[in-house]
């Protein structure tokens, strides 16, 4: 289907792809895992043609074949319409039919040219291929929560994750025989989740999907290729995600022992040449001559040999810290999260009585909230897109007034919030003097500690508004971390996060000695972080977990 040889990129001096080679087969749904910034999307854009590489080649069987690419930040035409846009991918046959018109007219004109003969035997194609394809629209854009929106309506009217859910329908409807997707869960909801796994599981195509959603990748995925960003290159394990992680381990154990043995060898051959040449020195006139005559005679014969085998011993461990050296292998480089002092608070942190949540100008979105999130909890707020979610959080912040009922915190409660749009950032501060903020402690102190959170050397100098996404969730983490909170409210906090810095954000709030409210859709994270889960559905938050 598609044959990858020897591709190559770098950015200056800075190499991001090395001598990848691989194949996707009929029927692979394959996973592309490794850290952010390690060259995944790199691959995806030279994969659909919208990148060349430096080097190397991608050979396609059929030389046709017909890819479905769905890039991060898709942009749209300008005064393009839902319909418009998804023409574009399910074929639009009135259109097609007046181009096919318009270049028989051209070819009767001119019927040797053959770049007129190349499109007119494309249009056909296309027209071919959007008859054969039944118009699924109605279905997948219900699933992906669009089907209240006219398809007159202006894509520009769409908010930033309705987009991505645009931008991810026309893929789905466009018929492909392989789906490059490039983070294709954001901004969807545990519902659309799903429906997109059974989606992918039930469908006939081919996939190369970079996730870090790891649910995802158990379902779906029956290969995992992992892109490594210290050789640049790409290791190929069967299975799923967690046949990944069990293959990981055992290789990485193996490496270990594999070190282990072999620095005990070198250990044991470098005590051995050490004792021969000891006894090498009895020789006439060697250093440890002590003037023994019997030793001197006993050695006399056996000197040059000694010396002989114990320069071979030495022969050997050059040997071994040369061509066959097998190198220590090397921890992942993560974030290593640590929340400063916490200070107990009372033990009903937040109380919500009778709350309604909403905007003045519009109805109630969550309507008799009536709930308690006591001392050491871990909730996590789940729901469709829309319901309400990060409303009720910034109520809770007092961003919003509450339509109706009460909120209150408990004693000692000190207040955190990572918002999901990242605004509580400045776009013109850096990491640096917004540590400075909220640390009193020398910059020496601050930088070890922003280092913990992977940001290190010049970027404590970069603007919070040239961050990557990425960057910007660790910087908002590490404040948080710095300023001794003890109720978190975490909207979306792993959005941008790949998956080693998930699981360390698990692990860290899990030893998180305070308070949590959360918006998260990974179901693993979920699985690993919530003592309780509250579900919002049709204005109402139960607890069903």
């Amino acid at each position: 289907m598609l044959a990858v040889s020897n591709l190559s990129k770098s950015y200056g001096l800075k190499p991001v792809l090395s001598k990848i080679s691989f194949t996707i087969k009929p029927g692979q749904r394959i996973g592309l895992v490794g850290p952010n910034g390690c060259g995944k999307t790199t691959l995806l854009r030279i994969l659909s043609g919208t990148e060349r590489a430096d080097q190397g080649g991608i050979a396609r069987t059929p030389s046709d074949l017909r890819l479905g690419y769905l890039p991060q930040g898709l942009e749209f035409e300008p005064e393009e319409t839902i319909a418009g846009f998804l023409n574009r991918y399910r074929g639009d046959l009135d259109a097609l039919a007046r181009q096919i018109e318009e270049i028989t007219a051209s070819l009767e004109r001119s019927p040797s040219d053959e770049t007129l003969q190349e499109m007119y035997t494309a249009a056909l194609d296309e027209m071919a291929a959007a008859s054969l394809n039944p118009d699924r629209s109605p279905e997948i854009l219900a699933a992906l929560g669009l089907d209240s929106f006219a398809e007159d309506t202006p894509v520009a009217h769409l908010s930033g994750g309705q987009k991505t859910r645009l931008a991810l329908a026309g893929v789905l409807l466009s018929n492909p025989q392989l789906l490059l997707l490039d983070e294709p869960t954001n901004h969807l909801d545990i519902e659309m989740l799903e429906w997109l796994e059974d989606w992918l599981v039930g469908s006939p195509y081919s996939a190369l999907i970079v996730s870090h959603d790891r649910a995802l990748l158990d379902y779906v995925a029956n290969w995992i290729y992992e892109l490594n960003p210290s050789t640049h290159k790409i290791k190929e394990y069967p299975g799923n995600y967690t046949a990944y992680l069990e293959q990981k381990q055992a290789e990485q154990a193996r490496e270990w022992q594999e070190y282990a043995d072999q620095q005990e060898e070198i250990a044991r051959l470098k005590s051995a040449a050490a004792h021969l040449r000891g006894i090498g020195k009895f020789r006439k006139g060697g250093k440890a001559d002590t003037g023994d005559k019997f030793a001197r005679g006993f050695f006399a014969n056996r000197g040059a040999g000694t010396i002989g085998r114990a320069r071979h011993i030495e022969r050997r461990i050059e040997a071994l810290l040369s061509d066959e050296q097998i190198e220590k292998p090397r921890a992942s480089w993560q974030m290593k999260i640590e929340f400063l002092d916490v200070q107990p608070s009372g033990r009903d942190v937040l109380v919500l009585e009778n709350l309604t949540v909403g905007y003045q100008a519009g109805a109630p979105l969550v309507e008799d909230i009536n709930l308690t999130l006591r001392y050491g909890q871990r909730a996590v707020l789940v729901g469709p897109n829309g319901a309400g979610k990060t409303t009720l959080l910034r109520t809770v912040t007092q961003a919003i007034p509450p339509l109706g009922g009460t909120l209150r915190l408990g004693s000692n409660v000190k207040l955190g919030y990572m918002a999901q749009e990242q605004e509580t950032l400045s776009a013109a501060e850096t990491p640096l003097s917004a540590a400075e903020r909220v640390m009193p402690v020398s910059q020496t102190e601050i930088r070890s500690f922003l280092s913990k959170f992977l940001i290190t050397g010049e970027d404590v100098f970069t603007p919070v508004g040239s961050m990557s996404f990425g960057e910007r969730s660790r910087l908002t983490l590490a404040l948080l971390a710095a300023q001794g909170c003890n109720l978190l409210l975490l909207d979306e906090p792993i959005n941008h996060l790949d998956i080693p810095s998930r699981i360390r954000f698990e692990k860290a709030l899990k030893g998180f000695e305070g308070s949590i409210l959360a918006v998260v859709h990974d179901r693993y994270f979920i699985q690993a972080f919530a003592t309780t889960v509250w579900e919002l559905r049709d204005r109402k938050i139960n607890v069903v977990a």
